[in-house]
């Protein structure tokens, strides 16, 4: 599968995008087709291993998979770097639902004036097992679309409002 790459402005802070991205119970509420998603292990504020399950249309298998998020800033130029490759041992597989084992999606922060930011959003996933075309082209299209109109509603909520950056790893 090719990589997917979203750019957009938002206006809202990095704290703010940060402060979601992190925040495991509400990603349902804005990632496409997110069946369920799990805090497995918080290390630090800035870093944490979760678990989540894809819903998947019939006649395909559910996907799941564990990642690892980190989130760095650059001093100089406050960009923050948000990563998140799959890692495997934390879960074991369920039966039923195909683990992905190959994914890596990278979020690029970049502010751009107060309360305003770039994003730069990049996936690049192996779904496994066999995927319909169809399935597979509606995540293409359908799914970045949908997660970013999502995203906008969700850091409208007040828990994101006035979220600041706590201890980020500075690289």
């Amino acid at each position: 599968m090719k990589a997917i790459k979203v750019e957009c402005d938002l206006n809202v802070t990095a704290a703010q995008l940060v402060a979601l991205v992190m925040d495991m119970k509400a990603t349902p509420d804005w990632v496409y087709h997110t069946k369920s998603c799990v805090l497995v292990k918080q290390v630090s504020a800035s870093e944490l291993y979760y678990y989540s399950e894809i819903n998947l249309p019939w006649p395909a298998t559910n996907r799941d998979f564990v990642a690892h998020l980190t989130v760095t800033e650059n001093p100089d130029t406050k960009v923050i770097t948000i990563t998140g490759p799959v890692v495997s041992g934390f879960v074991p597989v369920k039966k039923g639902v195909v683990r992905i084992d190959h994914s890596n999606g990278e979020w690029i922060i970049t502010p751009t004036g107060p309360e305003q930011i770039k994003v730069e959003y990049t996936i690049h996933t192996d779904p496994g097992g066999a995927l319909p075309s169809w399935l597979v082209n509606m995540f293409a299209t359908e799914g970045p679309l949908q997660i970013f109109r999502n995203l906008k509603k969700q850091l409208q909520k007040p828990a994101y409002k006035n979220s600041v950056l706590a201890s980020v790893e500075r690289n």
